[in-house]
């Protein structure tokens, strides 16, 4: 199962270790790793991505599921994220873009706290034993939500009342007087632009997830191949 992962420990040395164990796991086959990143939140509450991966694909965390958490964990308003290490602040990043609940935000912000330091990451779990006992045994407060999958209804929903609107105003058009005529054609015109916004975010929206699901296929190939070359390796020696 696909989850987000916050690990959240007191002081950066801890988190580096908790860093270090979620990444011996995946080494270990225990849970798979597609993106990581080590978060500092500092005392007048702004974050610093201290850390990230470089595995390739999702490398870079921009328009990533981990990318849009990281902002909405970094600031009252959402992040700017970089592909490098950098101060997180401004932006706008939404729940649906994070495919993780409200009520998860709100669970960690209350524990990322001001000084405190968490090590964020999109993972394939299939039971939660692992992670738990040596983040716990690091002094890590876990936390973990199942990346729900990209749902375009809002957009649907938002299209089918404009039209609804805009069905009403072309109908008012019709009978209308010449004067009334030029300013419902407006409203109109202003309907369609916003129709056709929205049409292309859920197209862009559905884009990004088959990239990052293609993202993911790759990352996953390249620790497949890095593992039987260090097979093939050892068993030559």
């Amino acid at each position: 199962m696909d989850r987000m992962l916050v690990v959240v420990f007191d002081n950066e040395t801890k988190a580096y270790e908790g860093e270090r164990a979620l990444l011996q796991l995946d080494a270990e086959g225990s849970v798979g790793v597609y993106a990581h990143a080590v978060l500092v939140k500092h005392a007048d509450g702004s974050a610093t991505i201290k850390q990230e991966d470089d595995y390739g694909p999702l490398g870079t965390l921009s328009g990533t599921a981990l990318g849009f958490l990281i902002g909405l964990l970094g600031g009252p308003v959402g992040a700017a994220i970089g592909a490098g290490a950098g101060v997180i602040g401004g932006g706008f990043f939404d729940l649906n873009n994070a495919r993780i609940g409200e009520d998860f935000i709100d669970d960690v912000t209350k524990v990322l706290l001001p000084n405190r330091v968490a090590v964020l990451a999109e993972i394939e779990e299939d039971w939660t034993t692992p992670v738990d006992t040596r983040m716990e045994a690091i002094g890590g407060t876990v936390f973990r939500r199942a990346l729900s999958e990209v749902k375009h209804t809002i957009h649907e929903e938002n299209v089918a009342a404009m039209k609804a609107d805009q069905a009403q105003m072309k109908a008012e058009h019709a009978k209308a007087h010449a004067d009334r005529k030029a300013k419902l054609q407006e409203k109109i015109n202003k309907l369609d632009t916003k129709i056709q916004a929205q049409l292309q975010k859920a197209k862009d929206e559905r884009a990004a997830a088959e990239k990052q699901a293609q993202a993911k296929v790759q990352v996953l190939k390249k620790k497949a191949a890095a593992a039987k070359a260090e097979a093939a390796k050892a068993h030559a020696v």
